[in-house]
């Protein structure tokens, strides 16, 4: 049979560049984010959901809507909900009528979670720096351009 594969030929074929760069960005992207977790959990007993929406709603001032906290952040709203609700009863953020839509609550920070974020935030940008410190300035400079491009023509 010709026409089919061999498993030699699909070995051959799955290894190739494309691919191995795939896995490469996922296992960084994996060990990145993993100390990360590790590193927030450990320094300010949070996780990294939790520090992604309180950086969402740093963002927005003015406080975000739950629909829209989860579309920027690609997760259920329920998700968002289970994430909000303990922040909101520690202190760091406050639930507010949406004056455009009385339905609607808007999440924002409390004065104590902006400082709390910014904290952290100040903290997690030292980190990043860490990881990547073994690629020079201009060598990031290239990975983030390069990125830039493929994210672009994804985008297309």
């Amino acid at each position: 049979m010709s026409g089919t594969p061999q498993p030699d030929d699909l070995m051959v074929k799955l290894d190739n560049r494309t691919l191995r760069l795939w896995l490469r960005l996922l296992g960084c992207t994996k060990l990145i984010e993993n100390e990360i977790r590790t590193r927030l959990r450990e320094t300010f007993d949070t996780t990294l959901p939790r520090f992604d929406v309180l950086a969402q709603l740093y963002r927005f001032p003015d406080g975000m809507r739950m629909g829209e906290i989860s579309h920027r952040l690609m997760v259920t709203s329920g998700n968002i909900t289970g994430i909000i609700d303990p922040l909101v009863a520690e202190g760091l953020v406050e639930r507010v009528g949406d004056p455009q839509d009385r339905r609607v609550y808007v999440a924002r920070l409390t004065d104590a979670g902006k400082a709390a974020f910014e904290e952290m935030a100040l903290i997690h940008r030292g980190w990043v720096g860490d990881l990547l410190d073994g690629l020079t300035d201009t060598e990031q400079q290239q990975l983030y351009d390069l990125l830039t491009k493929l994210r672009d023509t994804l985008h297309e």
